[in-house]
């Protein structure tokens, strides 16, 4: 039997068809390939964007800049030395881009300025910090991309 050369450019597209057609069916079946939102909250979060702007501004207005430190026991956050550290209240939320089921949220409870957030609770890898707190009932915000 003899192809000419129409008959072979039909079998070459319909070739290519069922390669794409395979990938296609393959990555959205596949649990390996999670195509969910970033975060869940996705769009609530982007209509809160101006107030994190305005939060953010406010920290850099009064220079409560905070600081991280890896230790052996974990994250060291430390706040600023000129607020008073029983007066801060907040929450930590520590958010990784790779697996949502690492993220968590911790409350902000002070005794001094630092804040311990445990080894045990952050694998090795990327993170995103956010710190909201409010000092005096200003509220202020951090916000960090780091590899522990």
């Amino acid at each position: 039997m003899k192809i000419n050369w129409g008959t072979a450019i039909v079998i070459a597209f319909v070739l290519f068809i069922s390669f794409i057609m395979y990938f296609v069916i393959n990555m959205s079946t596949n649990k390996k390939y999670n195509h969910d939102l970033v975060t869940a909250d996705y769009y609530q979060q982007e209509l809160q964007y101006q107030e994190d702007i305005n939060k953010e501004e406010n920290t850099n207005a009064k220079n409560y800049q905070l600081a991280l430190k890896p230790t052996s026991e974990g994250l060291l956050l430390s706040f600023p030395k000129q607020t008073d550290a029983k007066k801060i209240k907040g929450k930590v939320f520590l958010y990784r881009p790779s697996n949502e089921q690492l993220d968590f949220e911790i409350s902000i409870s002070l005794s001094n300025h630092n804040l311990l957030i445990p080894d045990k609770r952050l694998l090795d890898g990327r993170w995103n910090i956010k710190v909201y707190w409010t000092y005096n009932e200003e509220e202020f915000l951090f916000k960090k991309k780091l590899t522990y």
